[in-house]
């Protein structure tokens, strides 16, 4: 399938080129239409940095956007990757308290909360070569030594949540059944 993510590199959007008006536009919305109606794609090739590369157009929007994928070549098989990993049967206790710890650090997708530090590195290093100054040299970190059993740090999240019980009064249990409090 064309549209795997493995495949897709980058997507630009383009629209009908302004020299051309309107019967450029006419022929760009009667096209893009029509591949939206037939929920068809195109398939194109371009240059990008001195190389030539695959392209997808998808209707998008009032344009069209263009995905770059891969050539067959640049996609490896994933089997020897995860070969190594065994197939578990995991307890529902702790699949259920994974999820519950993901559900609120659930969120729509915001790229201005990132930022590429290399990029911002590799800059800030060459403003400083360029002001004759000697690039700063980071201390490497250690990787954590202490190994975490998974099943303990879910436990541990989960009661950190929960409010403090006060004295005197039995907690209240969750049954897997009914899903309703019980006290005692």
């Amino acid at each position: 399938m064309l549209t795997e993510p493995v495949n897709v590199i980058s997507t630009p959007t383009s629209g009908p080129s302004r020299a051309y008006e309107p019967v450029g536009q006419d022929a760009f919305v009667v096209i893009r239409e029509a591949m939206k109606r037939k929920n068809m794609v195109g398939l194109g090739k371009v240059v990008i940095s001195r190389r030539e590369r695959i392209v997808m157009l998808k209707p998008f929007d009032k344009g069209l956007m263009a995905t770059t994928l891969r050539y067959a070549y640049e996609v490896r098989d994933t089997k020897p990757y995860f070969e190594d990993i065994s197939s578990l049967k995991l307890p529902d206790e702790m699949v259920e308290l994974a999820e519950h710890i993901l559900e609120p650090k659930t969120g729509h997708f915001d790229p201005t909360e990132f930022e590429d530090r290399y990029e911002t590195a590799v800059v800030e290093m060459l403003k400083q070569k360029q002001a004759g100054l000697p690039p700063t040299k980071e201390a490497p970190t250690a990787p954590p030594t202490t190994v975490v059993n998974l099943m303990d740090a879910l436990r541990r999240s989960i009661q950190n949540e929960r409010p403090a019980v006060k004295k005197g009064k039995a907690p209240e249990k969750v049954t897997r059944q009914s899903g309703r409090r019980k006290v005692g």
